[in-house]
């Protein structure tokens, strides 16, 4: 059965109806799970493995039969564990109705399905009894209900309803303990993704509005890979600190609660962001660790394991603080059920100071709900700033009338200190048009400079003033964007705006180039690679699952990434396989470009980055992808601000390079004018294919 769907199209910005069968949703959602990266994590599978086997092991030496409830139970993996380790009945709890069916099969082609009952629902709803979900209270709770943050995916009223109502008092835990960690930085780099900074405009200074310098901006943890953030690029001002533990073998509370831990300051500096990650325990002495924390804190970073479903946490501080070398300071953090914050408290501001509030910070500037974390690095970088101003610069002059078709853009504040004689902004929306109004009035930028919360293809001359547009100028950046191509809806507006520009306008950017590179990624790969068995049990009923919702439709297209997160290889030169012209108007035919690039560097290739490239002018180029040349060895050095696409082969192809014999991976793209799609064909051959 198919329905009609109406999709906002981030690319036209039109409204598109569409016909969907009505298991697009599910497909999506298992395409796009996690559920490969977990199977991969082989230190998270072995220390899982071993601590029930611990667990089995001590109920067993009590004398007592060992029944397992498990919470999130995926694919069943971790009860087939504790079958294989001797337990002697498994309830396994999976909310999302097609894991559990997966989780069916599995266990079933694993040859435990008389030991073991799936129950598909969410754990606060099972229940206990003769005519229950579960004949009795299980003596052992096995869960992975964590996330980045630990507690964001709800473990906490799990917890404490499987306490309540569904294990026996004192019942065994894997994991046993979790542990969160805090450390208290300096960074100019993370710093630069929490708040706006002043910018520097041909030596005028652009202030940040008071509104948004004070404001504690959104709660939401930022998730990242740390191991990719340098040490150098962050100054410790106090150690590593054990914030809290919690013991899921005792009942758990998911009322908020604060822990404080006090340290003198390590370093003067600007106390700006909290860096946290988590480990948990599987046993009692905690002698079988699982550890959440960046490569750069092993002694060998390379040993470090890797994972994308549990990183690393990035908090800001509701306001950066000085503090000196031997300060003695306050560190808090507070979580409520789903989530935590953090607060900081020197020693003079403790005298006569209650705890700090439970409650978690919000945005009520706007600014940090309009422009998410990339973003505000994207308005901090300097260097990308210079860019645009000398472009700019190039295209201006005293008689300009400028439109910007960005949204919450500086660009127009920037036409508008350089001289414009008169400046349009249209924003998507009242709250974007508001943030960027807040500059204005905190740089007392009054006439010259008006802001429109209105399509582009509903612009008149009237709302003009009846003047034509000189200049027409976009980033662009769009908050609807997901892949590098649906920028291209600056083009889209451009053409729904050629009567309103005067002959000869200058459009900025002039063009745009889709490049790409076929890589080898040191890690990322695993989430969409296959797993057939792991830790010795047949898991691949999943892998059959997952292809068979990526060959719904997501296997043939691209999914965007940070790469700058993901380290990885250029296997071929970046090259370039589609240009579009911003000076003409969107064409009604097809663009269509065929070619291939050869390889030039051996490795297992799996799959190719895509990105745009702007050229602001004929002399200005702004890359949203690579931001560098590729290395000798292939290292790539990636945008922190916007994402790439990924288009991954379904197996790694086998690269020769030049020195063994060669090969390519040729191409085929397709830009369809009428819906923005572009659609795209990779082969990977040898030279004598």
């Amino acid at each position: 059965m198919k329905t009609f769907c109406g999709r906002a199209n981030p690319t036209t910005g039109a409204l598109d109806w569409v016909e969907e069968s009505e298991e697009y949703d599910y497909h999506q959602e298992i395409a796009r799970s996690s559920y490969a990266d977990m199977l991969h994590d082989t230190d998270r599978n072995q220390k899982y493995y071993a601590g029930i086997r611990a667990a089995v092991a001590r109920v067993k030496a009590r004398g007592e039969k060992a029944t397992v409830l498990d919470i999130g139970t995926g694919t069943g993996l971790l009860s087939m564990m504790a079958l294989t380790a001797g337990a002697d009945f498994c309830y396994a709890v999976e909310v999302f109705k097609p894991m559990a069916e997966a989780a069916k099969c599995i266990v079933e082609k694993n040859g435990f399905s008389d030991r073991m009952k799936i129950i598909n629902k969410h754990s606060t709803e099972v229940t206990v009894g003769p005519d229950g979900d579960m004949q009795t209270r299980a003596n052992i709770l096995v869960t992975e209900l964590f996330d980045t943050e630990l507690i964001g995916e709800g473990a906490l009223p799990s917890y404490e309803h499987a306490h309540q109502n569904l294990v026996q008092e004192g019942c065994e835990a894997v994991p046993h303990r979790a542990t969160v960690y805090s450390q208290l930085v300096e960074s100019e780099l993370l710093w630069s993704w929490g708040q706006l900074q002043p910018v520097m405009v041909e030596g005028a200074r652009l202030a940040p509005p008071p509104a948004v310098t004070q404001c504690a901006g959104a709660h939401s943890v930022c998730d990242i890979q740390l191991s990719q953030v340098s040490p150098e690029q962050f100054t410790p001002l106090g150690p590593l600190c054990t914030m809290f533990s919690l013991d899921f073998s005792k009942p758990v509370s998911s009322a908020p609660q604060s822990h404080t831990s006090h340290f003198p300051a390590q370093a003067s500096g600007r106390a700006q962001v909290v860096l946290s990650w988590w480990d948990i325990d599987m046993d009692p002495e905690g002698s079988i660790v699982c550890s959440m924390a960046p490569s750069w804190t092993y002694p060998q970073p390379k040993a470090a394991p890797w994972r994308d479903h549990w990183m690393q946490s990035v908090y800001f501080l509701p306001t950066e603080r000085s503090v000196v070398e031997g300060e003695e300071l306050s560190l808090t953090v507070i979580h409520d059920d789903y989530s935590l914050w953090y607060g900081l408290q020197t020693d003079s501001q403790q005298v006569g100071l209650k705890e700090p509030p439970l409650c978690r910070p919000c945005c009520t500037c706007h600014a940090h709900l309009v422009w998410n974390r990339p973003r505000f690095g994207e308005l901090n970088d300097g260097r990308r700033t210079e860019s645009y101003v000398r472009a700019l610069r190039s295209v201006l002059d005293v008689d300009s009338v400028c439109l910007s078709v960005s949204d919450g853009s500086l660009l127009p504040v920037f036409a508008h200190m350089l001289g414009a004689k008169k400046v349009f902004g249209l924003e998507s929306s009242r709250m974007s048009k508001r943030v960027i109004e807040q500059v204005l009035e905190a740089n007392s930028m009054k006439g010259g400079m008006e802001l429109l919360e209105i399509r582009a293809d509903q612009l008149s001359s009237n709302d003009l003033g009846g003047q034509q547009i000189s200049v027409l100028m976009g980033e662009p950046y769009y908050s609807t964007s997901l892949l590098p191509w649906h920028s291209l809806f600056f083009w889209y507006c451009r053409t729904a705006l050629a009567k309103l520009l005067r002959p000869g306008a200058a459009i900025l950017p002039r063009s745009a180039t889709l490049r790409a590179a076929a890589v080898e990624f040191q890690d990322l790969w695993r989430i969409r690679a296959p797993c057939g068995a792991c830790e010795g049990f047949d898991v691949s009923p999943m892998d059959q699952m997952v292809q068979r919702s990526l060959d719904f439709r997501e296997s043939r297209e691209a999914e965007p990434h940070p790469l700058w997160e993901y380290p990885c290889r250029a296997l071929t030169l970046p090259t370039a396989v589609m240009t579009f012209d911003f000076t003409q108007c969107v064409p009604e035919q097809p663009i269509n470009a065929q070619g291939f690039f050869p390889f030039v560097r051996s490795g297992s290739c799996h799959g190719v980055a895509i990105w745009m490239e702007y050229q602001l002018t004929e002399e200005v180029t702004i890359s949203m992808g690579l931001s560098g040349d590729v290395g000798e060895q292939g290292a790539c050095e990636w945008s922190r601000h916007r994402k790439q696409g990924v288009y991954f082969f379904p197996s790694p192809r086998q690269s020769l390079g030049e020195d063994g014999g060669g090969g390519k991976v040729s191409y085929s793209f397709t830009f369809e004018p009428s819906s923005g799609d572009i659609s795209m064909e990779f082969n990977v051959a040898s030279d004598s294919a």
